[in-house]
């Protein structure tokens, strides 16, 4: 099993992050791509894909902190996507839901990502939240250029997940699918998804599965959790689960170009 996202530079994971990292692990979780959110955290991220094993990273800025792009970053972000651990721009988009950062300010910076990623032939790690119809209408251009594009943490409608994969982008399931009050109708959309463009994430330490049994003292969200997500998409899409976890995998190994 791989998880796609992972928060591990988060605060909450200060205390015992090398136990977070074995606890997963131990759970049967091969591989984690650490995620970076803005210029100090994609440092950070590479610096950890070093030293865990079956651990890489991506190199980007989040929309939220789009109003921290500049030249100088996008030349840090460049000289970062070029080491070896990292394997994506990203994590890049836009959200028009609180807007942190100015929507201009997010489509600028979107826009410089992806032409970072299409100079670099890498793919992108993408976030879009109450955005879709810009989002796509700043990506189309770019999607030739691309090796590839997953949208993470996907959320949106039945009609935005038909849009995302009919330009070919791979989708990222989170635990939300295990949200009685709010992932319901992710989860009957789940048989819409491609096997081949499924991909699967804890967005950890967020996005804890409601449905966990018993319930975790913490609601912080593990690495661990990941096969919780799994044994559910697969039963909800009624396929076998080891089939899933290994289809899965391949998805990874296809869009990142990386073998764990």
């Amino acid at each position: 099993m791989f998880d796609i996202g992972v928060n591990l530079t988060s605060s909450q994971f200060a205390k015992d992050r090398d136990d977070v990292v074995a606890r997963a692990q131990a759970a049967g979780v091969t591989g984690m791509l650490l995620t970076g959110t803005n210029l100090h955290e994609s440092e950070q991220v590479q610096r950890l894909a070093q030293r865990y094993s079956g651990c890489w990273s991506t190199a980007g800025v989040h929309p939220h902190d789009s109003s921290s792009w500049s030249e100088s970053v996008a030349e840090a972000i460049h000289r970062l996507a070029l080491l070896p651990e990292v394997v994506a721009v990203g994590e890049c988009g836009l959200d028009f839901n609180r807007n942190f950062s100015t929507p201009l300010a997010q489509e600028a910076a979107f826009s410089a990502q992806l032409a970072l990623a299409a100079e670099l032939a890498m793919p992108v790690f993408l976030h879009c939240r109450d955005a879709h119809d810009r989002f796509l209408t700043l990506l189309e251009p770019w999607l030739d250029k691309l090796p590839g594009a997953v949208l993470h943490c996907f959320t949106g409608t039945r009609e935005e997940m038909r849009a995302c994969l009919e330009r070919g982008l791979y989708i990222g399931i989170t635990g939300w699918v295990c949200d009685e009050r709010r992932g319901l109708e992710l989860r009957e959309m789940l048989p819409l998804i491609p096997a081949e463009r499924l991909l699967l994430e804890t967005d950890a330490p967020y996005l804890l599965p409601r449905d966990l049994s018993p319930k975790p003292a913490s609601r912080r969200n593990e690495p661990m959790h990941l096969a919780h997500i799994l044994t559910q998409v697969a039963q909800w899409r009624g396929e076998d689960q080891a089939w899933l976890a290994s289809v899965t995998d391949n998805n990874v190994k296809a869009l990142f170009g990386i073998t764990f």
